[in-house]
């Protein structure tokens, strides 16, 4: 992994300059799959019906951001407002927080 660390707005980023991190290993691209139902994440509708289902609500604080909070938890999931910004990381941020619920797959 090599890329440039950066500290903006109070949050630390690894920056990979000419690379997309939507791609993986070979060019292919990265999608969140929501294991129960085996549904490609194709929006942030879709995205936002699935997690609602598991108890993850909407924050409209920051008009930048989609977030969602757990009441039953202190994770919060932030994500940019445009789906075509959705990246690996946030993929994988879900991921963590919904444990055997979504997978990372490269298509």
């Amino acid at each position: 992994m090599s890329g440039v660390w950066v500290f903006k707005n109070g949050v630390v980023r690894l920056e990979n300059p000419g690379s997309d991190s939507l791609q993986g290993s070979g060019g292919r691209r990265k999608v969140l799959i929501h294991i129960p139902s085996n549904d490609v994440i194709t929006s942030y509708a879709v995205l936002e019906r699935k997690l609602s289902s598991l108890g993850w609500e909407r924050y409209y604080d920051d008009p930048e951001l989609l977030q969602f909070h757990k009441r039953s938890t202190v994770h919060l999931i932030s994500l940019p407002k445009d789906f075509g910004k959705f990246r690996s990381m946030h993929m994988y941020d879900i991921v963590v927080k919904n444990r055997n619920i979504f997978e990372v797959r490269d298509m």
